[in-house]
């Protein structure tokens, strides 16, 4: 792959990213509008298109305030570090194909670790946020969301571990990295069966958590207005605040991509084999068939992130870490085990009949 084409894929990644983040808040002001039976933002452009932009205009209008006794530099520092991992934790992402070539920043064989390492960097974005401020709403917001992110991504992780150890019993090839996204996406395809339904005590975990991952309600806690007047972006305006608002859309996009990639049979649609044939097609419609079946798998993900925010309530803080530790935990470790042992058992006395 040279240097040009990976600029070119870099460069419209981006813009594509951002544009879908800003998107997403006009998604869901509309989606929030129509349940609750108002009409939304309907007034900038044709059917309220242009309100992104007239947000953002506003947002660099407006003035730039740090607090007198804070940290200028964190401050200022702890939005760019929760934007910048948003958008490096899409490279490793297969989001399309030609047949013989995935489209992806970087193909890399750890695929699944890079996406967790950085998720678990994401949190000092936050935590610092709320640090730098010096404001005990602020900081209390950032603690809370320093205990339930790292209480929530060890089910994650867990999770994630049955869908790396499914790869291994359905596609056993010596010479195959089970870390690798594409890996996993591909031993879907060729079994059949995404792993949302081979493991769907997993998949319900894993969306859960991420929905905590993300501080979407019903986890949203560290934005608790009736109790932190609005937590660890508190003291934040302008286009520091904005920046905190386009890192949240854009975890919620590439956390949607997440789990399109490991539950939902990434850029592989229904029926490529028995139906369609898509193997046989020439490439570049093969690249519009798997960019259209991720892209609308992940809209309908972030769709799903829409519709619970304006459909649950909000947990109670003590409710949210028992479920993390007490419930998603154990669980998880169930799951993992119980996926083992059939994996096992699959391998050793049934894969061998296929």
């Amino acid at each position: 792959m040279t240097l040009g084409y990976v600029l070119i894929i870099i460069g419209l990644a981006l813009f594509t990213l951002l544009t879908c983040a800003a998107y997403a808040v006009y998604a869901e002001r509309k989606v929030c509008a129509f349940i609750q039976q108002r009409v939304g933002p309907n007034r900038v452009g044709p059917l309220g298109l242009l309100q992104p932009l007239a947000d953002v205009i506003k947002l660099l209008l407006k003035e730039d305030i740090v607090p007198a006794a804070g940290d200028r530099f964190v401050h200022t520092l702890s939005p760019i570090i929760s934007v910048v991992i948003a958008l490096t934790a899409f490279a490793v992402i297969p989001f399309g194909s030609d047949g013989t070539t995935v489209i992806a920043i970087a193909d890399v064989n750890i695929g699944v670790l890079y996406i967790l390492a950085l998720t678990s960097v994401a949190v000092y974005g936050i935590t610092l946020a709320g640090w730098s401020s010096n404001s005990k709403y602020a900081l209390l917001g950032g603690l809370r969301s320093s205990a339930q992110m790292i209480s929530y991504e060890l089910a994650m992780g867990l999770t994630v571990v049955s869908c790396v150890l499914l790869t291994n019993v359905i596609n056993p090839n010596p010479h195959l990295s089970f870390l690798s996204l594409t890996a996993i996406v591909d031993t879907q395809a060729a079994s059949g069966f995404w792993n949302a339904f081979i493991n769907p005590v997993g998949f319900f975990i894993f969306v859960t958590c991420t929905f905590a991952e993300t501080n979407r309600t019903p986890f949203d806690l560290v934005e608790a207005e009736q109790e932190l007047v609005g937590g660890f972006h508190t003291e934040y305006s302008s286009m520091k605040f904005a920046t905190f608002f386009l890192a949240e859309y854009l975890n919620v996009i590439i956390a949607s991509m997440f789990i399109t990639t490991l539950f939902l049979g990434g850029y592989h649609g229904i029926g490529e084999r028995w139906l369609f044939n898509v193997h046989a097609w020439d490439g570049w419609v093969q690249v519009l068939w798997s960019l259209a079946w991720f892209t609308g798998k992940t809209f309908f993900l972030v769709f799903v992130f829409i519709w619970v925010r304006w459909t649950l309530p909000r947990f109670k803080y003590n409710q949210l870490m028992s479920i993390g530790w007490k419930r998603f935990l154990p669980i998880a470790i169930a799951n993992l085990m119980v996926v083992a042992v059939l994996g096992y058992v699959y391998k050793m006395y049934i894969g061998h009949l296929f």
